[in-house]
């Protein structure tokens, strides 16, 4: 566990700047398995300690790759100096940023550490069920993964805090090919979530029927057609949903991002959406259940709350820091947070999703006469005008309301606040995503997630 050497050092701020202490460890685990061989197996630490300081409208910052008193008491002293030079040189003048109420958030979950053995006995279970069951397959990978954060954070004006953010998941790639001898592959992040090794790697046969049903959808993939390019009638599935929610409408309600010019800016109390679209940044806990990636507590002692940002189709609010908060005069909500405690925070999303409706799944696929329902995606980009492109790794063909053949890799495109208005069903339960980074400047375990949506898209096709 972190030791507490900071709370002592908030004695030594100073007056009239708000200043944020804050030692960090991270740590990551990673087990790799192709073929039955050990191609990956790293553990990795780093941990320090960091501080900022703000004054009149610049910050001072300052780190430190060694976690005792006295490392916090050098970076103090030197982001305090930054921040006066700073503000002498750019002079903006701002005065200091408005307060906020004070307190203290406990530990939430307490980090323990598995042995690599754990981690490598655990894979070669999956992997010795995958040999068994399905030895005619071309290649299998398997990761077993772990990461996590821990921080002490003392401010001067807001919160402080001992939090955790651990997190671990097993990924499976399996590859098969064609009769004409054309590879096919596919991917998931089997299972996993926020805890540590013992809370969902204890039982590997917990992950069999995850492994069947990527097996399945494998052998229909290999059988599969290529798509029909074009504005299509689709039903995106609640992966794809969830990565339309962070990738081409999240970043760019973003307040960092939307000062930087996105298409969000003049869309503030618009319509982006239909009125079936509501889109929340869940910190911690839904009306759905827990959010997958909890967050109590930002980097800048800002408790964290719930962001809603489309109402009922309308553009009503940004993620923000303290800072662009008062630039927007609107409440900071605990999105400022940074990944390594040499990184400075940025407004980060923590667990986007757009809320469930009251449509059954099956009704929606019954509702389409010729369009696709998408399922699972790979890679994907998003710009500050919010069009997007994501290539998708599974789908299947729908015709007059029931599902056809499973589709090849395609890619679906269009411009999210467009797409989002041709939403006109939405179903009744959400999936989430917590496997993956977010990737703007310095990466950040996130969740994501949605339910499926009935939209128009374009596809591309073959």
């Amino acid at each position: 566990m972190l030791g507490d050497f900071i709370s002592e050092k908030r004695q030594l701020f100073s007056a009239g700047m708000h200043t944020e202490l804050r030692a960090q460890e991270n740590r990551q685990r990673k087990v790799t398995l192709a073929a039955g061989n050990l191609t990956t197996n790293s553990r990795t630490e780093t941990a320090g300690v960091s501080a900022r300081v703000y004054k009149n409208g610049v910050y001072g910052f300052s780190s430190m790759a060694e976690c005792s008193g006295q490392a916090a008491e050098t970076v103090l002293k030197a982001a305090t100096e930054n921040a006066v030079f700073m503000d002498g040189h750019i002079g903006k003048g701002k005065g200091n940023l408005p307060a906020i109420s004070s307190g203290n958030v406990l530990l939430n979950k307490e980090i323990t550490d598995a042995g690599q053995k754990s981690y490598i006995e655990f894979a070669r279970e999956l992997d010795s069920y995958i040999v068994k069951k399905y030895p005619k397959l071309s290649s299998r990978t398997i990761s077993v993964m772990a990461d996590s954060m821990e921080k002490r954070i003392v401010t001067s004006d807001g919160y402080s805090g001992h939090i955790a953010l651990p997190r671990g998941h097993v990924y499976l790639f399996l590859n098969t090919e064609t009769d004409a001898g054309i590879p096919v592959d596919l991917f998931c992040a089997a299972a996993g979530g926020f805890g540590n090794f013992e809370d969902h790697f204890t039982d590997p046969a917990f992950f069999y029927p995850k492994i069947d049903e990527l097996y399945e959808k494998l052998m229909h993939k290999r059988e599969g057609v290529y798509a029909e390019a074009g504005q299509k009638t689709v039903v995106l599935g609640g992966f794809l949903s969830g990565m339309l929610a962070h990738e081409a409408v999240g970043h760019t309600v973003e307040a960092d991002i939307v000062l930087g010019g996105s298409v969000a800016g003049p869309a503030l109390n618009k319509r982006v959406a239909s009125d079936l679209v509501t889109m929340v940044d869940y910190a911690h806990t839904t009306p759905f259940g827990p959010a997958p990636l909890p967050v109590l507590l930002d980097d800048e002692g800002t408790p964290a709350e719930d962001a809603v940002l489309i109402k009922d189709g309308i553009l009503t609010g940004y993620m923000n820091s303290r800072e662009t908060a008062e630039h927007f005069g609107m409440k900071p909500q605990g999105n400022a947070r940074a990944w390594s405690f040499s990184d400075e925070p940025l407004i980060r999303m923590r667990n986007t999703t757009v809320l469930p409706g009251k449509d059954k799944l099956e009704d929606m696929i019954a509702s389409v006469e010729d369009g696709y329902y998408l399922t699972d995606a790979g890679n994907g980009q998003a710009d500050l005008t919010g069009e997007f492109m994501f290539g998708t790794t599974m789908g299947y063909e729908i015709k007059h309301g029931k599902l056809g053949r499973a589709i090849l890799d395609t890619t679906i495109s269009g411009v999210a606040f467009e797409m989002l208005k041709t939403v006109d069903m939405v179903s009744d339960s959400v999936t989430w995503s917590s496997s993956g980074f977010c990737g703007k400047k310095q990466i950040m375990p996130v969740g994501m997630g949605g339910p499926a949506l009935r939209c128009q898209v374009m596809v591309g096709g073959r």
